[in-house]
């Protein structure tokens, strides 16, 4: 429903794993193309034959490596992006995608609430706290607003101002 409410010419997934956000974010396209970015061959193998089941393969273009030099090569604008991949990354990933998104664009991030640890003060480990920071990071971003969603490990949606 995000995709076709958003209309994207081109999404990104960062992190494609088996494939079921590429999936979803796919069949919700009219038009526009998704370019999925992962290291893993064995799991995205998974992703692409569920793609070519769906019917949605010809939409997706998937390239394999480090998504930081990926998005670093992207030369074309965005209009939604998934992030989803190794978290430590993610003030990164969400920069990288910053530069390159549209006034208006969506970007959603999973897992922000992370096991509803990042609420919970007792919790100091070190994927908490960067947690914690990621968070803090978009909070204060004033090129964006955003909402986190308590949904299953937490959904933070960001829209570009």
């Amino acid at each position: 429903m995000i995709t076709q409410l958003v209309k994207p010419t081109l999404a990104v997934e960062v992190g494609t794993f088996t494939g079921y956000s590429s999936l979803c974010i796919a069949r919700g396209l009219a038009g526009g193309r998704l370019r999925c970015f992962d290291v893993s061959e064995e799991w995205t193998s998974i992703a692409q034959r569920y793609w070519e089941k769906a019917g949605v393969a010809s939409r997706i273009t998937l390239t394999l490596g480090p998504a930081t030099e990926s998005l670093r090569a992207l030369e074309e604008q965005i209009d939604l992006a998934f992030i989803d991949a190794d978290k430590i990354n993610y003030p990164a990933y969400y920069e990288l995608v910053m530069e390159r998104l549209r006034p208006g664009g969506l970007v959603l991030v999973d897992n922000t609430l992370w096991d509803g640890y990042v609420a919970d003060p007792s919790y100091e480990d070190e994927m908490t706290r960067r947690m914690r920071e990621f968070n803090d990071l978009v909070m204060n971003d004033p090129r964006v607003t955003s909402v986190m969603l308590p949904i299953a490990d937490g959904l933070t949606m960001i829209r570009k101002k």
